[in-house]
Protein backbone atom coordinates (compact mmCIF):
# COMPACT_ATOMS: atom_id res chain seq x y z
CA UNK A 1 0.00 0.00 0.00
CA UNK A 2 1.10 3.63 -0.57
CA UNK A 3 2.67 5.56 2.39
CA UNK A 4 0.12 8.46 1.49
CA UNK A 5 -2.40 6.82 3.75
CA UNK A 6 0.34 6.63 6.55
CA UNK A 7 1.23 9.72 6.28
CA UNK A 8 -2.22 11.22 6.28
CA UNK A 9 -2.92 8.87 9.59
CA UNK A 10 -0.38 10.57 11.73
CA UNK A 11 -0.53 14.19 9.91
CA UNK A 12 -4.46 14.36 11.25
CA UNK A 13 -3.47 12.12 14.45
CA UNK A 14 -0.73 15.13 14.91
CA UNK A 15 -2.99 17.87 14.29
CA UNK A 16 -6.14 16.80 16.55
CA UNK A 17 -3.53 16.02 19.36
CA UNK A 18 -1.41 18.96 19.16
CA UNK A 19 -5.02 21.22 19.02
CA UNK A 20 -5.95 19.83 21.83
CA UNK A 21 -3.20 19.78 24.00
CA UNK A 22 -2.34 23.86 22.51
CA UNK A 23 -5.86 24.74 23.54
CA UNK A 24 -6.35 23.37 26.94
CA UNK A 25 -3.16 23.05 28.41
CA UNK A 26 -1.59 27.27 26.87
CA UNK A 27 -4.04 29.00 25.68
CA UNK A 28 -7.21 28.87 28.13
CA UNK A 29 -4.95 29.32 31.09
CA UNK A 30 -3.42 32.40 29.24
CA UNK A 31 -6.62 33.13 28.55
CA UNK A 32 -7.32 33.62 32.11
CA UNK A 33 -4.67 34.99 33.25
CA UNK A 34 -5.09 37.92 30.27
CA UNK A 35 -8.83 38.49 30.62
CA UNK A 36 -11.34 38.74 33.20
CA UNK A 37 -13.45 35.92 33.78
CA UNK A 38 -16.48 36.38 32.17
CA UNK A 39 -14.84 37.27 28.76
CA UNK A 40 -11.71 34.06 29.42
CA UNK A 41 -14.89 31.41 29.88
CA UNK A 42 -16.44 32.85 27.24
CA UNK A 43 -14.07 32.71 24.75
CA UNK A 44 -12.60 29.30 26.03
CA UNK A 45 -15.71 27.92 25.47
CA UNK A 46 -15.41 28.71 21.65
CA UNK A 47 -12.52 27.53 21.43
CA UNK A 48 -13.29 24.25 23.10
CA UNK A 49 -16.42 23.90 20.77
CA UNK A 50 -14.24 24.12 17.84
CA UNK A 51 -11.69 21.60 19.78
CA UNK A 52 -15.34 18.91 19.86
CA UNK A 53 -16.16 19.38 16.67
CA UNK A 54 -12.81 18.89 15.42
CA UNK A 55 -12.56 15.83 17.56
CA UNK A 56 -15.73 14.21 15.65
CA UNK A 57 -13.94 15.03 12.45
CA UNK A 58 -10.81 13.87 12.83
CA UNK A 59 -11.74 10.64 15.07
CA UNK A 60 -14.00 9.44 12.51
CA UNK A 61 -12.03 9.58 9.62
CA UNK A 62 -8.81 8.02 11.93
CA UNK A 63 -11.38 5.20 12.73
CA UNK A 64 -11.93 4.73 9.17
CA UNK A 65 -8.64 4.66 8.26
CA UNK A 66 -7.68 2.23 10.81
CA UNK A 67 -10.72 -0.13 9.38
CA UNK A 68 -8.88 0.29 6.34
CA UNK A 69 -5.97 -0.62 7.00
CA UNK A 70 -7.05 -3.50 9.21
CA UNK A 71 -8.89 -4.93 6.63
CA UNK A 72 -5.57 -5.08 4.74
CA UNK A 73 -4.09 -7.18 7.42
CA UNK A 74 -2.15 -4.21 9.03
CA UNK A 75 -3.28 -5.25 12.24
CA UNK A 76 -1.04 -3.11 14.65
CA UNK A 77 -3.96 -0.65 13.66
CA UNK A 78 -6.20 -2.57 15.81
CA UNK A 79 -4.80 -1.54 19.12
CA UNK A 80 -4.77 2.04 17.49
CA UNK A 81 -8.76 1.77 17.10
CA UNK A 82 -8.99 1.17 20.82
CA UNK A 83 -7.36 4.50 21.81
CA UNK A 84 -9.45 6.64 19.17
CA UNK A 85 -12.47 4.89 20.26
CA UNK A 86 -11.51 6.01 23.60
CA UNK A 87 -10.52 9.75 22.86
CA UNK A 88 -13.99 9.99 20.65
CA UNK A 89 -16.32 8.95 23.91
CA UNK A 90 -14.13 11.56 26.20
CA UNK A 91 -14.84 14.11 23.09
CA UNK A 92 -18.75 13.15 23.10
CA UNK A 93 -19.32 12.83 27.08
CA UNK A 94 -16.64 16.13 27.79
CA UNK A 95 -17.75 18.28 24.54
CA UNK A 96 -21.68 16.97 23.73
CA UNK A 97 -22.93 15.88 27.17
CA UNK A 98 -20.75 18.42 29.69
CA UNK A 99 -20.67 21.27 27.63
CA UNK A 100 -23.93 22.32 26.80
CA UNK A 101 -24.96 21.92 31.12
CA UNK A 102 -21.87 24.10 31.74
CA UNK A 103 -22.77 26.99 28.94
CA UNK A 104 -26.34 27.22 30.42
CA UNK A 105 -25.21 27.99 33.56
CA UNK A 106 -22.80 30.33 32.14
CA UNK A 107 -25.35 31.79 30.54
CA UNK A 108 -27.12 32.33 33.49
CA UNK A 109 -24.59 33.72 35.37
CA UNK A 110 -24.49 36.21 32.60
CA UNK A 111 -27.72 37.01 33.25
CA UNK A 112 -27.87 37.83 36.04
CA UNK A 113 -24.84 40.19 35.11
CA UNK A 114 -21.86 37.77 37.09
CA UNK A 115 -19.23 35.76 36.25
CA UNK A 116 -20.34 32.39 36.85
CA UNK A 117 -18.10 31.84 39.43
CA UNK A 118 -19.48 34.29 41.75
CA UNK A 119 -23.19 32.84 40.92
CA UNK A 120 -25.16 30.62 43.13
CA UNK A 121 -24.52 28.37 40.10
CA UNK A 122 -20.72 28.04 40.87
CA UNK A 123 -20.89 25.06 42.83
CA UNK A 124 -22.67 23.01 40.45
CA UNK A 125 -20.44 24.53 37.37
CA UNK A 126 -17.23 23.79 39.25
CA UNK A 127 -17.97 20.15 39.76
CA UNK A 128 -19.02 19.70 35.99
CA UNK A 129 -15.66 21.49 35.22
CA UNK A 130 -13.82 19.31 37.25
CA UNK A 131 -15.63 16.09 35.31
CA UNK A 132 -15.14 17.62 31.75
CA UNK A 133 -11.56 18.09 32.96
CA UNK A 134 -10.86 14.49 33.78
CA UNK A 135 -12.60 13.22 30.35
CA UNK A 136 -10.22 16.21 29.07
CA UNK A 137 -6.95 14.88 30.76
CA UNK A 138 -7.85 11.24 29.83
CA UNK A 139 -7.92 12.31 26.08
CA UNK A 140 -5.00 14.10 25.76
CA UNK A 141 -3.14 10.87 27.81
CA UNK A 142 -4.78 8.77 24.69
CA UNK A 143 -3.73 11.50 21.94
CA UNK A 144 -0.29 11.12 23.20
CA UNK A 145 -0.33 7.14 23.22
CA UNK A 146 -2.17 7.29 19.96
CA UNK A 147 0.81 9.56 17.96
CA UNK A 148 3.80 7.93 19.97
CA UNK A 149 2.28 4.70 18.73
CA UNK A 150 1.10 5.89 15.04
CA UNK A 151 4.66 7.88 14.73
CA UNK A 152 6.87 4.86 13.29
CA UNK A 153 6.77 4.41 9.64
CA UNK A 154 4.40 1.94 9.65
CA UNK A 155 1.82 0.80 12.78
CA UNK A 156 3.01 -2.48 12.30
CA UNK A 157 6.28 -1.77 14.22
CA UNK A 158 4.29 -1.03 16.98
CA UNK A 159 3.21 -4.61 17.76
Amino acid sequence: MSSFPHRLFGLLAMLWVGSQLTIGYAVAPVLFTLLDHMTAGSVAAMLFRIEGVTGIVCGVVLLVLCNLFAQRGELAYLRLRWLLAGMILCVLIGYFALQPFMNALRVAAMNAGVDVGHSPYAQRFGMLHGVSSVFYLVESVLGIALVWLSSARSARAVI
